[in-house]
């Protein structure tokens, strides 16, 4: 392992959804760790993270050979792939660079609810292989399937559509599901990364969301914190996956053709259930991530501007 008095840690998913990744590094360093990312392009905001000591390594994950650097003398890792195709390349070719060069770090996986064999999602399949992988090659990882939608889903799936017209539209319906903050999530994967026996009863673990809210409800939050009214429409999965298709072929940026398949059938099957899966714990939350989880109405505040129309 590391030959530092510190233990190091590779971060794959520096980006990751809902900026987890920032906050992983941010609080990884808060720990006392080394940190070490594995970044496909370098920027000023890269900078800033090596002036605080943070290595860096240029690669891809569909490239073995760049993770050879990536992985050598580490002592944990944490995965996080983007909700885009790709997702068991990537752990193959981690895994084999692990093997190769006879790391065993403990894993840290940031997965997803739907992460299933049998899920509505191909996404979803394709996660659950990719953990399968690790799971293969001998790495016995830590896999935290989120149960919940994250708060920043409805920045990047609706936030022009919101600043635009007042009105976002999806295919979870009106009825309730659970929701947590990235930073709540990333805080989850610091937690089992630096702690590894805070899940140590489970290879497989579904940490709950922070509250329950309609996408109504969300609508209705939205309104208050902003001062405008913004409406919801539930629509059908056919309809919201050709809009989100539309959106990714129009404007290609965080919103895929994978992603508007994966998400629109998470939101079909969370629709044809009632209530949530899981409920949301709060204080079980808090108890791990070791302070009250982010509240929606918070989230609003924090990014009031990106809810509201640019002024002329």
């Amino acid at each position: 392992m590391s030959d530092g008095s510190k233990p190091t840690v590779l971060v794959i998913g520096a980006g990751g959804h809902g900026g987890t990744g920032a906050r992983v590094v941010e609080q990884l360093l808060a720990h006392d760790r080394d940190v070490r990312l594995f970044l496909r392009s370098r920027g000023a905001h890269v900078d800033r993270l090596v002036e605080q000591g943070v290595q860096v390594v240029i690669g891809d994950l569909m490239d073995r050979r760049t993770l050879v650097e990536a992985v050598r003398g580490v002592d944990a890792v944490y995965f996080a792939y983007p909700i885009a195709a790709g997702a068991v390349p990537a752990a193959a070719n981690l895994a084999s660079a692990l093997r190769s060069e006879g790391v065993s770090p403990h894993l840290v996986v940031m997965s997803m609810g739907p992460s299933a064999a049998g899920s509505p999602s191909a996404l979803g399949r394709a996660q659950w292989v990719a953990e399968e992988i690790f799971t293969w090659a001998g790495f016995e990882p830590t896999i935290l399937r989120v149960a919940a939608l994250f708060y920043e889903n409805v920045l990047v799936l609706h936030g022009h559509e919101i600043r635009q017209t007042g009105r976002f539209a999806n295919s979870f319906g009106t009825g309730p599901a659970p929701w947590i903050s990235g930073r709540d999530a990333a805080d989850l994967a610091v937690a089992a990364l630096v702690d590894p026996d805070r899940f140590a009863d489970a290879k497989v673990s579904y940490p709950p969301g922070s509250t329950l809210l309609s996408h109504v409800e969300v609508a209705e939050v939205i309104s208050a914190e902003t001062g405008r009214a913004v409406e919801f429409e539930p629509v059908s999965q056919r309809d919201w996956q050709a809009r989100l298709e539309a959106t990714a072929n129009d404007s290609p940026g965080v919103v895929n053709t994978a992603m508007a398949q994966h998400i629109s059938a998470v939101g079909a099957m969370a629709a044809s259930r009632a209530g949530a899966a899981i409920m949301p714990n709060p204080q079980w939350l808090e108890g791990i991530i070791g302070h009250p989880p982010v509240s929606f109405a918070d989230f609003v505040r924090e990014h009031r501007e990106e809810f509201t129309p640019l002024q002329a």
